[in-house]
């Protein structure tokens, strides 16, 4: 066979990784793949448990309520404390969740807690005072407050909704509530007003006339001008009343009729108030609507849904500080952040201007910007430091090529940059958290800036400290109330290994929590002393863990919930291969299932399974959110196939520029990377080329089709699930990183969307399209099929399925969906 730069790894790595290679080089710290002649036989893990029958692997079962698999612990956490932990399990044969809960020191002894009391373990929010001796947290219509070793206390109960929860540095709460931000003393109840705001014009006592008839009117009749008189007199009393008068607030603060509010915060000290405003336009379009036509009373319901990339507006914040003192506001200027009237799209629109047969002129216009639009919602784009005495804020363009983190001068009433990330493509919209540290007034954030996500330290007007380094990503970080160490889970031995780490703040030394192999994730204890681990590998579902912050020993499971019944089937353990790329430097990671006997006999048909996502991990040793694609892989491989799970460029876990390769040409890496996997399949796993079909939903489904229409010798037949055809009816946050918006850059748009490739049809396709599905909407298969039968084509039928969303819910629609994708490939291949 060809020699292949390679790295096999036995996907659920019960044994050491060394004992899975060929070479001495250390697989997981080189940064050079290494080179073996051929695949080795899948190498079965000491710590899972054997198939204990031989049952052959149905559809019916595999696409049955997934419960029969087990009922997983989720939700993991801690109690306020930390002397439990908590999680959540569905209900058997129910969609309902029971919390659980379990003391630290017997984490096995998990018992369930009766709903009467769940509310002192699942809240919305918490918050902890500034000297660590009180918690107040939300929970339904109710905000508690829990003095340290005392039962919590109901402090509001109902009323008008309350959120933002956050402690002042003298002991009080703050809350938001409709337009206003109080503060309660939260041992006696006592509230106090510390900032209101309005949108409209402030309503004057007397105004200026409007016209020459009413001016007249003021100045001839004396009784009109006595009454403005007593107008003024009183509305000068009421304001000196508010500075002078313990019974009274100060005023709202006004914005723009036309603005709406973005969010507004006050400072732990009182002193200041940051709040975010933004011009209140229409989003949507009336026609923005879905058809729902399976309804109780056999009526259509039309249902609101998001606009489209193509209907994007420009959207720009405002930032105001505002002076609770004097009640003064003002805003904070952009012009001060680097880059801020850079015309960053300037080769783009020449590019599309000379398509056109125009010319275009470099605009230095200021960019809009805004706060930077975390998809964490644990992880909000305003941070003040806990002694109110530091603002930090994350901002970024609105076309996506700039972030920065910034600092408040409140002085001088400025924006000051700590860092300009800046990204010819796109800035990562995941891999952004930040904030300040608790001891100090230091930052502490994620950043691309080498090419991957690492953590940084930065004293505001300072050079930052790297803290991790290396071609890996750090995820979740999480700050020890110390300050000492920042916990964080990273890939390090292996792209598709991912375990907890922790690095000390001062020294910049990592040094690992766990060595699972797989998944791990990890919540820390609220005392950080204990990690609550979930793990998972490729075919097992996860369990918990629990293990010792610091500790050298083994994590503890203190799970099982896997059922006997899917632990008994021949589920199939694909190996990790690193396959060598005609594109890039790197290689291209694939999940890759060999039947039993592959290399003998007669050359093997071959599935490839695309995931969805486009930024998304699969190739990894984990337990896979495609656990139904996992089970059909494995019916595949019993009946004989040879299946293929591949991280095309575009996916999670590999650096910034394994994510970008995609800018303005999705669908031209990834089917580059499907051709070296097609490749790679014939070359090494005994597979017929005439006979390999590909198939995967949502990001998958366009890959499907751009293979099928741009590259129709690759696959024999494709199935193509809930598919984006144009990218132009997809939304705006995600595709307008990617591909910019379509005004701007039609051209990318125009390459990356199937529908204009549809003509390259050439090999039996099957489209899945959801009826009800508010991600990739139904039109987006009307459409093409419309243009395939304008194209006289043939060879392709379309499945729908009237109730089901994006991700499919009811079994009978799974099953039916897989009984056509495998009589699709069992008829073809």
């Amino acid at each position: 066979m060809k020699k292949m730069l390679s790295l096999v790894i036995a996907a659920a790595l019960g044994t050491s990784l060394s004992a899975c290679v060929s070479t001495a080089a250390d697989p997981v710290t080189s940064s050079t793949p290494v080179p073996v002649t051929a695949p080795p036989a899948v190498v079965t893990p000491e710590t899972v448990t054997q198939p204990v029958s031989s049952d052959t692997i149905t559809l019916k079962q595999i696409m049955a309520d997934p419960q029969w698999i087990g009922r997983s612990p989720v939700r993991p956490g801690w109690s306020l404390d930390g002397s439990m932990l908590v999680y959540e399990q569905e209900r058997e044969n129910s969609h309902l969740r029971d919390v659980f809960a379990a003391p630290v020191n017997m984490p096995a002894n998990a018992e369930r807690i009766p709903l009467s009391e769940q509310y002192l373990y699942r809240y919305s929010e918490k918050a902890q005072s500034v000297d660590g001796q009180t918690m107040a947290f939300l929970a339904g219509e109710s905000v508690f407050i829990k003095h340290k070793s005392q039962p919590a206390e109901q402090l509001i109960r109902g009323g008008a909704p309350v959120h933002g929860l956050s402690f002042m540095t003298d002991g009080r709460l703050m809350v938001t509530t409709g337009n206003r931000i109080v503060a309660i003393d939260v041992n006696n109840g006592r509230r106090e007003q510390l900032f209101s705001w309005a949108f409209g014009d402030k309503p004057e006592a007397v105004s200026e006339p409007e016209d020459y008839i009413a001016g007249e009117q003021i100045k001839l009749i004396k009784y009109i001008d006595k009454k403005r008189r007593q107008s003024q007199q009183s509305a000068d009393r009421n304001e000196k009343l508010k500075t002078v008068s313990p019974a009274y607030v100060q005023d709202k603060v006004w914005f723009d009729k036309g603005d709406r509010l973005v969010t507004a915060s006050v400072s732990p000290n009182g002193k200041f108030a940051l709040v975010v405003t933004t011009a209140d336009v229409k989003s949507r379009d009336d026609s923005d609507i879905m058809p729902h036509f399976i309804q109780e009373d056999a009526r259509i319901l039309p249902m609101r849904v998001r606009s489209r990339v193509a209907d994007a507006e420009p959207v720009n914040h405002d930032a105001w500080l505002v002076n609770l003192q004097t009640g003064e506001k003002s805003k904070l200027s952009y012009m001060s952040l680097p880059g801020y009237n850079d015309d960053v799209l300037a080769d783009v629109k020449s590019e599309n201007a000379a398509a056109r047969g125009d010319k275009y002129v470099v605009n230095r216009l200021p960019r809009d910007i805004t706060l930077f639009s975390s998809w964490d919602r644990n992880n909000p784009s305003v941070r003040w430091h806990k002694n109110g005495g530091a603002l930090a804020l994350m901002l970024e363009a609105w076309d996506n090529k700039d972030r920065w983190i910034v600092t408040v001068d409140f002085e001088k009433g400025r924006f000051e940059t700590q860092e300009r990330l800046h990204d010819d493509a796109w800035v990562n919209y995941s891999h952004n958290q930040f904030g300040w540290l608790n001891n100090s007034e230091t930052l502490f954030y994620q950043s691309e800036k080498d090419g991957y996500s690492h953590l940084y330290l930065q004293v505001p007007g300072e050079s930052p400290q790297q803290l991790t380094r290396g071609q890996f990503v750090t995820e979740e970080p999480a700050l020890t109330s110390d300050d000492k160490f920042i916990y964080y889970q990273a890939n390090k031995k292996h792209p598709g290994i991912y375990e907890v780490y922790r690095v000390n703040t001062a020294t910049g030394a990592s040094e690992a929590m766990t060595d699972l192999n797989g998944i791990t994730d990890f919540v820390l204890s609220p005392d950080n002393n204990t990690l609550l681990l979930t793990h998972s590998k490729v075919n097992r579902p996860p369990e918990l863990y629990i293990k010792k912050a610091g500790d050298s020993g083994a994590a503890q499971k203190i799970t099982d919930t896997v059922s006997d019944a899917f632990l008994s089937m021949p589920w199939a353990v694909p190996q990790v291969v690193a396959m060598p790329s005609s594109h890039t430097s790197q290689p291209v990671y694939a999940r890759v299932y060999l039947p039993e006997g592959y290399n003998e006999g007669e050359k093997r048909k071959a599935v490839v399974f695309n995931h969805g996502a486009g930024y998304l991990q699969n190739a990894h040793l984990g337990w896979s959110g495609y656990f139904r694609e996992y089970m059909f892989n494995s019916m595949l491989v019993q009946q004989g196939y040879v299946v293929m799970d591949m991280d095309y460029r575009a996916s999670k876990g590999y650096g910034r520029d394994w994510r970008t390769a995609i800018y303005r040409q999705m669908g031209t890496p990834e089917v580059e990377d499907l051709r070296d996997g097609v490749n790679w399949l014939t070359e090494n796993a005994n597979v017929d080329p005439a006979r390999i079909g590909t198939y995967g939903g949502s990001y998958g489904g366009f890959l499907t089709f751009m293979s099928m229409f741009t590259a129709p010798d690759l696959f024999a037949a494709g199935a193509a699930l809930r598919p984006v055809t144009d990218w132009a009816h997809y939304n705006a946050p995600y595709t307008s990183n990617i591909l910019n918006t379509p005004d701007v850059d039609p051209i990318a748009f125009e390459r990356s969307s199937p529908i204009y490739f549809a003509e390259g049809l050439e090999k039996p396709l099957l489209i899945i399209a959801p009826m009800v599905d508010d991600n990739v909407f139904f039109q987006d298969s009307v459409r093409l099929v419309q243009r395939l039968i304008e194209l006289e084509k043939t060879d392709f039928e379309t499945a729908i399925y009237p109730v089901e969303p994006h991700g499919f819910v009811q079994p009978s629609s799974w099953l039916d969906e897989y009984r056509r994708i495998y009589k699709l490939f069992d008829t073809n291949l």
